[in-house]
Order: C-alpha cells, then sequence, then structure tokens
C-alpha cells in the first residue's frame, strides 16, 4: 500500500488554510510577480493522499522561497470547487499574483510537477 499520510501533513508542509470566501483577499496579499499554489483535496481522496506522500517525501524538491502554497479541502468548502470547475481531485491551480496561470490535475509525479513549476518561474 504504501507509507501512512502524517496526520500532521499541513503542518509539516506550511500551506495556508483558505475558503472560498477568502481566496480573493489572500490572492491579493501578495507581490504580482510571485506564485502561488492553491492545493484543492479533498479528505479520504486516494490521489490526494498519493500527491501529500510525494510532498512529504520530497519537501525540499516543492519549496521556493518564490512560491506560496494554499490548501482546501474541496469535500467541506464545495464552493472552492464550484469557483475552479473541478471535474477531479487533487488540483493545482498556478497563479501569478492574483492572475490564475492554469491548473496540474491529478497528480503527474513529482518530476512532471517540479518541471511545470519551474518553467513558469522562468517565464
Amino acid at each position: 500500500m504504501g507509507e501512512a499520510i502524517p496526520f500532521d501533513f499541513f503542518q509539516r508542509f506550511p500551506m495556508r488554510r483558505v475558503t472560498s470566501a477568502e481566496i480573493e483577499s489572500a490572492l491579493a496579499e501578495t507581490v504580482p510577480e510571485r506564485l502561488t499554489i492553491l492545493y484543492l483535496w479533498g479528505r479520504d481522496c486516494s490521489n490526494c493522499d498519493v500527491a501529500k506522500r510525494a510532498l512529504s517525501t520530497a519537501r525540499g524538491r516543492f519549496r521556493w522561497s518564490e512560491i506560496r502554497w494554499f490548501h482546501n479541502n474541496v469535500y467541506d468548502d464545495l464552493d472552492m470547487a464550484t469557483r475552479y470547475g473541478l471535474h477531479g481531485i487533487p488540483a493545482f491551480i498556478v497563479f501569478r499574483g492574483r492572475k490564475p496561470l492554469g491548473r496540474i490535475t491529478s497528480w503527474p509525479g513529482t518530476d512532471a510537477f517540479v518541471e511545470a513549476i519551474e518553467r513558469q518561474l522562468r517565464v
């Protein structure tokens, strides 16, 4: 089966929890050039656990000083799922300032995820 996901995942991999009511103001708190990744997940979602496991085991590869992370459990906040038109989770919405650049859906694997984010950092 693989290693269990730590109960304290969000303390071990610091991501700020945001709700659908807070997302606009949270995005407005950043400088326009900075990237933000919004991790949309759900409790008891096996694919979300795969992503959390990768983020936990290779933490250093996902920590960029110029990126901040937000998260939202869309099972508890269906408005967030509707806002971003989700058809599945996990989903990672990437923003530059307040502007959404795109999304990474499902979990593409560590290398593909890192490559996609680093490509946006070079733009």
